[in-house]
């Protein structure tokens, strides 16, 4: 039986469209999901819409189930929820995350799916992926109790970090930010919140990911003697001036980049699947639900992703929704 379905694909840079995809049935070993919701991660697809992966990372920047090649035609996403309507029993019916684009039916391997816990709502579901980086980062960063920290860039992924930091004991966390809108976001995620000039300095820790020099260059001053900066900023094709001399080098002062791609090795033997149960664990807390600042319906997309690549609606995650005859 043929079974038809629709994609977002970026024709090429700055255009999408929807089209129309024929499904197989599903294998022994396979599930067809149907689609709830889906995210769009602001900071990594706006910038493939823009056409802006460098053909060094072509290979490294492939999604999961990606279609297509850079700059275009390609579909791309990773931030999908659905429910299982055809697979393996115990997964039939159940609510699940893969990192899957943007298409209103998919099939693909049983194991590529992660069931939703029954305590996590689908529509929070999508910010499981930006989660399982602030998990991973963490990792990486393994902060301290009594930790000074500030996290310099508020968007998905440090809003994401400092709602994870606010968890630890005894630590002192700032979400800083230039958009004076994010301390309600901050306030929400229960952290102080300060723009760049007023943010307290001396950090043990500062994560960085506003993907701007000014905040990678803000986050070195922020630290104290022997201090770390955790880079989780990507910058696609664009050079990167930072200051390393003045007090670089005296103070000791170290950058450490994190990377979602890899398990943390600070981490050896925790798998990918092992991190993504843990983020979507983690999506319990409704406090996350701020970090969802925008949505639309799927059909709506190749008029949307435009104006969120050219910062005309600004979101952090932006949801998709879809309906049941899409």
């Amino acid at each position: 039986m043929i079974r038809a379905a629709r994609a977002f694909w970026l024709s090429c840079p700055g255009h999408g469209e929807t089209r129309d995809v024929e499904l197989p049935d599903p294998a022994e070993d396979e599930v067809l999901v149907r689609t709830l919701y889906s995210g769009v991660s602001r900071g990594t697809e706006t910038l493939v819409f823009r056409g802006g992966v460098p053909r060094s990372q072509y290979t490294a920047m492939r999604a999961p189930f990606q279609e297509g090649d850079f700059p275009g035609p390609v579909k791309y996403g990773y931030l999908n929820v659905g429910m299982v309507e055809e697979g393996p029993v115990d997964l039939v019916g159940r609510t699940v995350f893969c990192l899957y684009p943007h298409q209103t039916r998919y099939v693909v391997p049983a194991a590529a799916v992660t069931p939703v816990p029954e305590h996590v709502p689908a529509a929070r579901a999508v910010l499981a992926g930006t989660v399982e980086t602030a998990v991973n980062a963490l990792w990486d960063a393994a902060p301290l109790i009594g930790d000074r920290i500030a996290v310099v860039g508020g968007g998905m992924v440090g809003c994401s970090v400092a709602a994870l930091l606010a968890r630890f004991p005894g630590v002192r966390v700032q979400l800083v930010d230039a958009d004076p809108g994010r301390a309600e976001v901050a306030e929400a995620l229960g952290v102080d919140f300060a723009e760049p000039a007023d943010a307290l300095g001396d950090c043990d820790l500062v994560v960085h990911a506003s993907a701007t020099d000014q905040g990678l260059a803000r986050s070195l001053e922020l630290l104290a003697a022997e201090g770390t900066v955790i880079e989780l900023s990507w910058y696609g094709d664009r050079r990167v001036a930072l200051p390393l001399g003045e007090a670089f080098h005296s103070r000791r002062l170290t950058i450490r980049s994190s990377q979602v791609g890899t398990v943390s090795p600070a981490r050896a033997g925790r798998t990918y699947a092992d991190r993504l149960a843990l983020a979507l664990d983690l999506l319990a807390d409704p406090a996350l639900d701020v970090l969802v600042t925008g949505e639309c319906a799927f059909e709506e997309l190749p008029d949307v992703l435009p104006r969120l690549a050219s910062g005309q609606i600004p979101a952090l995650c932006h949801r998709v929704r879809y309906t049941d005859e899409a």
